[in-house]
């Protein structure tokens, strides 16, 4: 090889290692472009931008953890979880993210809350490193985000929070020069920020779409032409978007000269105004240079979304829309769950790629209508789906209680079992769902012999194929078998006494669980089992604290003998949803009664969510 191939070789070695490390760190950006409009057009470059994606409301900030022994439904997402919500996005086929707002603490709430904006001009580093991971992430993986800078409701903080911090009203806000003056250290605190994984300002983040004023605005135009102007007086890389609230948008809207983009949301009930709306919107903003972005919409039939998207497809003048809205996998198993309560008690957020769990609302359907129209607006041919990851099986300490950290894409998983860490390996469970149950472990291998020792592994799966298998856990030594019942119907009961119902509705107020049985006072329900019970948990749901429910056992079903119960009440208040107080109920069995027979006597009215019987 002469000296000149060589060094030719070398350059090229040079180049390549420097491309694969930083695409692997993230160090630098993966955009070539920042965003840019032209002629109600946003631009790459010389190319149209349009989208067709999705909110995904918790991607800096979780208000969905709701598992049962939780108090605080607060926290922020790890690297695991952002990173899933972004490759659900990629596997759609959307560019764009728009997240939800930077939280404020609320004055009286629980200082453990890791909110962003703790004070006037004071920040939580860690809840901005959390930032920090999503624009990483964001950049390595093709995605904008669109971020909204403030709230004007009170959900996770905004606009009353900034007023209660100075003792004013929230209308102050838009006038109050003081509270105009903290708005602004948020945004420059914001803006001037350094990310600590790629060492890119925000500012200078072509991550990022657009800033948009904030989310579901009252604000006067004084107010709006005052804080784009001080955004753009800092970040000269990025587009501006008027968070003004409504479904039509307002001439002053259209005509302030300092906006880039401007935004509707779409909740209307009657479809035939939800398309009036969009087609007076496309009429004001023709003559006007700013770009038009539908930036919510939802709680409609898949039909309805379905000619909502062709209508912004066949339309140039609208650059992009996002259906409301995306939770994605769970740290510690199955999804992120949240209701809407103005959603007609019905639509949940969806969870990719779709499952029976969300027939109500037609999650498969509309997710597969989602891909469909997110390739179309590019003009590209939809891709197949790729065979999922492997799936991360975490720690098991009972064979009734087994999770895993699941795969993006996945639609479901089996779930393998074996006596030695080598195999052979047999199904213990097949194409199970992890979005079946709401917060609780995903599958119990109730063929799991009491006495033996088992090892375990899980295979995600899809209409793709099989993934590799998970890491393996094990052993795990089988000293009970269990009943669970999810109450998803009556067949796990013995037999009931009084009057009970199934329930599905105002999932909300009941950590998200799907599935209750109501009791009404005086009402029973009596479990068996092929053993002899050692301990049990029983979840349940009341608007009392007390005085709910006793437990009794028995050996032959006929006379039963009170069991003094712990309880654990993990209440957290009424809260913005009126939650009903989830109370656990516990016991060790004494030894030698040979009990087969649990007897639950409802005191007060209840919900129950979940019961656990082990027995030997």
């Amino acid at each position: 090889m002469t000296f000149k191939r060589t060094v030719e070789a070398l350059s090229v070695f040079i180049v390549l290692f420097i491309t694969i490390f930083y695409s692997s760190t993230g160090v630098i950006a993966g955009f070539k472009n920042f965003i840019t409009v032209k002629n109600n057009k946003l631009m790459d470059g010389d190319t149209v931008f349009r989208f067709i994606s999705f909110n995904i409301p918790n991607l800096n900030f979780v208000e969905d953890e709701m598992a049962f022994t939780k108090i605080e439904a607060y926290g922020l997402p790890v690297e695991y979880e952002i990173r899933d919500a972004l490759e659900s996005i990629k596997q759609i086929g959307g560019r764009v993210v728009r997240i939800y707002t930077i939280p404020v603490r609320s004055r009286n709430e629980n200082k453990d809350i890791p909110k962003y904006v703790l004070a006037p001009g004071k920040f939580n580093e860690s809840a901005f490193k959390c930032l920090d991971s999503v624009l990483a992430a964001a950049d390595e993986m093709g995605i904008r985000l669109i971020i909204p800078l403030v709230n004007n409701w009170k959900w996770m903080g905004g606009r009353p929070q900034y007023a209660a911090f100075r003792g004013k009203k929230k209308s102050e806000f838009w006038t109050d020069p003081q509270l105009i003056n903290d708005f602004k250290k948020t945004i420059q605190y914001i803006l001037n920020r350094k990310n600590t994984i790629t060492g890119i300002k925000y500012k200078e983040d072509k991550a990022i779409l657009c800033w948009e004023t904030g989310n579901e605005l009252t604000a006067p135009q004084s107010w709006t032409h005052e804080i784009v102007k001080y955004i753009k007086s800092i970040d000269k890389n990025h587009l501006v978007m008027d968070g003004y609230h409504g479904s039509q948008l307002l001439n002053r809207v259209v005509e302030e000269p300092l906006v880039d983009i401007v935004t509707t949301h779409h909740y209307e009930n009657n479809p035939e105004a939800l398309f009036r709306h969009i087609d007076e919107n496309i009429e004001k903003i023709k003559n006007s240079s700013k770009a038009y972005i539908i930036g919510e919409f939802g709680f409609s039939g898949t039909l309805v979304v379905r000619k909502l998207l062709d209508k912004v497809i066949d339309n140039k003048s609208i650059a992009g829309c996002l259906i409301w809205s995306l939770r994605y996998h769970r740290k510690d198993g199955g999804f992120y769950w949240h209701s809407e309560p103005l959603g007609r008690g019905m639509y949940k957020a969806y969870h990719w790629p779709g499952f029976n769990s969300g027939n109500e609302y037609d999650e498969k359907g509309l997710l597969k209508l989602m891909r469909e129209k997110a390739y179309a607006i590019q003009g590209k041919k939809r891709p197949n789906l790729s065979k999922p990851s492997p799936p991360v099986l975490l720690p098991i300490n009972n064979a009734a209680r087994i999770s895993w950290k699941g795969s993006t894409g996945a639609s479901g998983y089996n779930v393998e079992s074996a006596e030695r860490k080598t195999g052979p390996w047999e199904i213990a469970g097949f194409n199970i769902s992890d979005a079946r149950v709401q917060y609780y472990p995903l599958f119990h291998d109730n063929s799991a012999k009491i006495g033996s020792t088992y090892y375990y592994r899980v295979i995600a799966v899809n209409k793709e194929g099989r993934s590799l298998p998970s890491n393996i856990v094990g052993p795990v030594k089988v000293k009970t078998q269990a009943l669970i019942d999810n109450m998803e119907n009556y067949m796990k009961l013995y037999y009931s006494e009084g009057k009970l119902e199934v329930r599905t509705d105002n999932a909300r107020k009941f950590k998200e669980d799907m599935y209750r049985i109501e009791a009404e006072k005086g009402s029973s329900l009596i479990y068996w089992v092929p053993g002899t019970i050692t301990n049990y948990k029983i979840y349940l749901f009341s608007q009392e604290n007390s005085g709910i429910l006793d437990v009794y056992r028995s050996a032959d079903g006929k006379k039963y003998e009170k069991i003094k119960s712990e309880k654990d009440d993990y209440s957290s208040g009424k809260g913005y949803y009126g939650y009903w107080n989830p109370i656990l109920f516990k016991s060790d069995m004494k030894k030698g009664n040979n009990d087969a027979y649990l007897k639950l006597e409802f005191k007060q009215k209840a919900q129950i969510s979940r019961i656990e019987i082990y027995y030997e």
